[in-house]
């Protein structure tokens, strides 16, 4: 009976220290597969001179950026600084070494000199960016 007992609790100090080595094995693993695994977006300009632009034609701009990363980029948010300006954007993930746009419409409605900005939300390393045009409505 004692030999079946000490073999019992054998088995089972034996198995646990198996299970535990398996689990700590596993992580290693998985964080190396992660690490330096990260989106980069490089913009090919991040500002913008529209130059004169008549009144009441809307007028756009295209800035155009890079996944210079290792890891996936995603757009999480493009937001104008006004409600005169309008932002379409690539929606879909954006590969290492592929390209995208943020492209921006500015109504144009009032005369003058205007700037204008449009913040850019990514899940890269610099999480958000800050684009600008500017210009100057006339009649």
């Amino acid at each position: 009976m004692k030999t079946s007992l000490v073999s019992l609790l054998f088995a089972f100090v034996l198995m646990a220290s198996l299970s535990a080595q398996t689990m700590f094995n596993a992580e290693p693993v998985l964080a190396l597969e992660s690490v330096g695994r990260e989106a980069a977006i490089s913009f090919d300009e991040t500002e913008y001179d529209m130059g004169q632009v008549l009144q009441g034609k809307p007028v756009s701009h295209t800035f155009t950026f890079t996944n210079t990363g290792n890891a996936d980029l995603k757009i999480e948010s493009v937001k104008p600084g006004c409600g005169c300006t309008v932002a379409e954007y690539t929606k879909e993930s954006i590969a290492p070494g592929e390209t995208g746009f943020i492209t921006a419409t500015y109504n144009a409605a009032g005369m003058g000199v205007f700037t204008k900005t449009i913040s850019v939300k990514t899940n890269a390393s610099e999480t958000s960016m800050i684009l600008r045009f500017k210009g100057e409505v006339y009649q």
